[in-house]
């Protein structure tokens, strides 16, 4: 009887979360995610070196991948998990592409040997950033959902976030085509904005994710 119980407990500790919850991959990529928006806010200033900067951002994605793969790792090695198992990887899916448009844009500018930058982009960078902040704040509210006023705010501000740097988007292109008369120059901007808003829409994205687990549990 004792080896019986002694293999019962062992099958549902391989069930169960280890150490490492999920949650805690959601608050580490966020707060990775966090690093990456700010290094990419910072290679826009005068003086800075876009070169060293891409290479930081670069390191960050990449640690932001593995932190992604383990998740979903786990996930495949777990039958019971504390939320859904398609949110779980959806979550962490669209947290990911997130680093990989910030990257984008780093490594368009660097590549393109843009070095003049404009307001238009920084005011992005910026918003970027916010929302970056805003979707931390609101996968560690997952942690206990006893209180879902917070963690839902913090999804609508996300959403107004997106909103936000989509009117800035369409204002920055509208300059490109009626201020530049360098089509190469039209073309290599509006590839770091495309970007920069796509950055945006995940990070939407995730806040429809998360607001969807909320509800689902309250």
């Amino acid at each position: 009887m004792p080896d019986l119980q002694l293999a019962v407990v062992t099958m549902f500790g391989r069930l169960l979360p280890r150490e490492t919850s999920f949650f805690d991959y959601f608050e580490q990529h966020a707060g990775l995610t966090i690093q990456g928006a700010r290094e990419f806010a910072a290679m826009l200033e005068p003086r800075a070196d876009i070169a060293i900067a891409c290479q930081r951002i670069e390191h960050l994605e990449l640690e932001t991948d593995l932190v992604t793969h383990r998740c979903v790792e786990a996930l495949h090695k777990m039958y019971i998990t504390p939320i859904d198992r398609n949110s779980i990887h959806r979550l962490i899916t669209k947290m990911d592409d997130v680093m990989d448009y910030v990257d984008a844009a780093a490594q368009c500018i660097e590549l393109y040997e843009l070095t003049v930058m404009n307001e238009d982009v920084r005011d992005l960078a910026d918003v970027i950033v916010r929302a970056c902040q805003r979707v931390e704040e609101a996968v560690r509210g997952l942690r206990s959902l006893r209180h879902p006023a917070a963690p839902l705010a913090l999804c609508q501000e996300i959403s107004r976030l997106e909103t936000e740097a989509d009117a800035i988007m369409r204002r920055a292109v509208a300059r490109l085509f009626t201020g530049t008369r360098d089509p190469l120059m039209v073309i290599k901007w509006k590839e770091v904005f495309e970007n920069l808003e796509m950055a945006a829409d995940r990070c939407k994205d995730v806040a429809t994710i998360v607001e969807g687990v909320i509800l689902e549990h309250t």
